[in-house]
Formats: structure tokens, sequence, C-alpha cells
């Protein structure tokens, strides 16, 4: 399984970015995304999910009223859609994947055997 992530950028405050994360080499047909991300010196936080049989998502309380998780099924390809961003926004955007379905915490890593390399978002 691979997972590559793609989208991030430098933007300015206020501004918005959709991140995406190509899937490929997966056998199952519904597995659980997340996206977290990591600020320099800051620990690594889950901001939200989507399992791809149902469509069901969930965001950490932080995030939701900014981040849209979405997902294109044909395409194998689940979305971070980040609007307003603000410069606490910065890190490193990294996407995770498992077969099995979501965790009912969205921080939970520990869920996620497969990760990208993630994509820089700088947002100042």
């Amino acid at each position: 399984v691979q997972l590559v992530e793609s989208g991030g950028g430098s933007v300015q405050a206020g501004g918005s970015l959709r991140l995406s994360c190509a899937a490929s080499g997966y056998t199952y047909s519904s597995y659980c995304m997340g996206w977290f991300r990591q600020a320099p010196g800051k620990e690594r936080e889950g901001v939200a999910t989507i399992y791809t049989g149902t469509g069901s998502t969930d965001y950490t309380d932080s995030v939701k009223e900014r981040f849209t998780i979405s997902r294109d099924g044909a395409k194998k390809v689940v979305y971070l859609q980040i609007d307003s961003l603000k410069p606490e926004d910065t890190a490193m955007y990294s996407c995770a994947a498992e077969s099995t379905p979501c965790s009912y915490d969205v921080r939970d890593a520990n869920q996620y055997k497969h990760w990208g390399q993630g994509t820089q978002v700088t947002v100042s």
C-alpha cells in the first residue's frame, strides 16, 4: 500500500488549500483514512477521518469548522479541504490508512499501518 500526499504549499492567512492523498495497492474495498498534522516542536495531531465504505467523517474539535474531509472512491483519493487558514495550521500534513472502520478517537494514530510521507502547509 502506498499513500502519496499532495496539495500543500505556502499561503496567506485566510486562504484555502485542498490536500490530496492518493492510495494505491489497496485490495480492500473500504478503509479508514485519517489526516494528521505535526508542527515543529509539537506532537502529531489527528484532525480528520473518513471511512470510505460509508463516507462517515469525524473531526477533532479544533478544526471542524474549517476542515472538510472527502473521498473520490473511483480514484481512491481522499481530500482535506482547509479553509480560513491560520498561521497555527502550519504543519506537515500526512495521511494514513487502515482496512478497518475508523476508531472513535480521531487522534488515534495507532490504528493505522500505512502512512504517507506528508505535504507541508505553511501559512503566513
